[in-house]
């Protein structure tokens, strides 16, 4: 399997110029979103904060820089996502869209206008290394701005000097992005496709092994939590309305009904499973959406309050429902971390908690492939092994529950194929 699903050699799809206009106006709806929380001159000082701030998990961009910044910061990347697809004639397919929701959403906490290039320019060097074209290398580059705080905390937050920190800092981000292919390839074996984050393991990897050398020379990043509140109301209205936009949107894009819907809901959701290719654009669409609603409430009925790396968290599953997740392989996953939040000393409705609700759902092919008690089973060994895992990178991998679902899916997999086994002969 090939964690680079040929987006480049994919023929242009119908509808292609839809996707991009779709895209494209979500990108304006997230920029405009920002003047209706702050003035234009907040907004300004907001976006210019966030390019010295190191980032690192968990940094809520709505606390450090206010919400209109960060709706701000989150229009702008995605449309620099989309502007280097359409450069680079990559067909909006549904990894693609999973990876520009993902960079959209990550814009709210940990990634901005600053740390989000080294790593792709990292990426771009290896293409031409490899005598490749960069569009081969597309979904690495933009999952791979996980890394993003490597550059900013080596930059700004280890005391450095500016004339050393910056130029260190993404020397660091181009030398991961320049490994992180052909490592993410290989670490897709790992855990056989069952965890839908496998650049989020792969960057948890290469996090450990810079955050390594960097305690090894006295620096290290002790924990971070700053999150925004009393932001409910307005976040929940826009996540909704938007959910319900994208559902509606997806009406106006193909056959959708009942049928369609429950084909794609009987999908495993194993890389690479691109439900463009195999469903439709429209009935994904509203896979997407309803995703949303689904996310949104599990967070508001468990008493959560709505912040930028939920906000994060949310969107990323609306990206993933054209990659792999659905209701019925999601839901047992985010059973299983709300049981082990309960059962463990962990509240319930606490950032943490619900970003390994949220994050977890990584997992949810183990669900859609081995049945909903093993997605609950992996959703509650996953709120355990999350909780502990990020001091390995200290914060320097987003995408930390990437990073612990792998270890997760790399278990459990071997264990269910030898008890299927094991049930096969028995019944031969």
């Amino acid at each position: 399997m090939n964690d680079q699903p040929g987006s480049a050699a994919l023929p242009p799809a119908k509808n292609g110029g839809g996707r991009e206009r779709l895209m494209l106006t979500i990108s304006v709806i997230l920029s405009a979103t920002a003047f209706l929380f702050d003035r234009p001159a907040d907004i300004l000082a907001g976006l210019i904060r966030t390019l010295s701030e190191p980032g690192i998990l968990i940094t809520d961009t709505m606390a450090i820089a206010g919400p209109g910044a960060a709706f701000l910061n989150s229009g702008l990347l995605l449309a620099a996502g989309l502007l280097i697809v359409r450069m680079n004639r990559v067909t909006l397919s549904g990894p693609v869209m999973a990876a520009l929701f993902t960079l959209a959403g990550f814009s709210f906490f940990g990634k901005n206008l600053y740390n989000s290039w080294a790593v792709p320019i990292g990426v771009l060097l290896y293409a031409k290394y490899q005598r490749e074209p960069f569009a081969r290398y597309i979904l690495p580059a933009m999952f791979g701005t996980a890394l993003g705080p490597l550059t900013s905390q080596i930059s700004f937050g280890l005391g450095l000097p500016p004339w050393a920190g910056i130029p260190l800092g993404n020397l660091a981000g181009v030398a991961a992005g320049f490994v992180l292919p052909p490592l993410a390839n290989h670490f897709l074996r790992f855990h056989q496709g069952y965890n839908l984050y496998n650049i989020g393991f792969t960057c948890g990897i290469l996090g450990m092994f810079f955050m390594g050398v960097l305690r090894a020379f006295g620096f290290d990043a002790g924990p971070v939590l700053i999150v925004s509140k009393g932001l409910n109301l307005p976040l929940a209205e826009f996540l909704y309305l938007f959910s319900i936009g994208l559902a509606i949107a997806g009406l106006f894009f193909g056959n959708v009904g009942f049928a369609q819907l429950f084909r794609l809901w009987r999908r495993p959701g194993r890389l690479v499973s691109d439900f463009i290719a195999s469903d439709g654009f429209g009935v994904t669409l509203v896979n997407m959406g309803l995703l949303g609603i689904l996310a949104t409430s599990y967070v508001l009925v468990v008493g959560g309050e709505l912040n930028g790396p939920l906000l994060g968290g949310i969107f990323t599953i609306i990206g993933f429902g054209a990659f792999g997740k659905h209701p019925l392989n999601t839901i047992p996953i985010l059973a299983g971390v709300f049981l082990a939040a309960t059962l463990h000393v962990f509240d319930t409705h606490s950032t943490p908690a619900l970003l390994a609700a949220l994050f977890g759902t990584t997992l949810a092919p183990l669900a859609g492939a081995y049945g909903w008690p093993v997605g609950v089973i992996a959703g509650f060994l996953h709120m355990s092994m999350v909780m502990n895992i990020g001091y390995l990178h200290g914060g320097m991998n987003l995408y930390n529950n990437g990073f612990s679902g792998g270890f997760i899916a790399a278990t459990l997999v071997p264990l269910l194929e030898a008890a299927r086994e094991r049930k096969e002969r028995d019944l031969t």
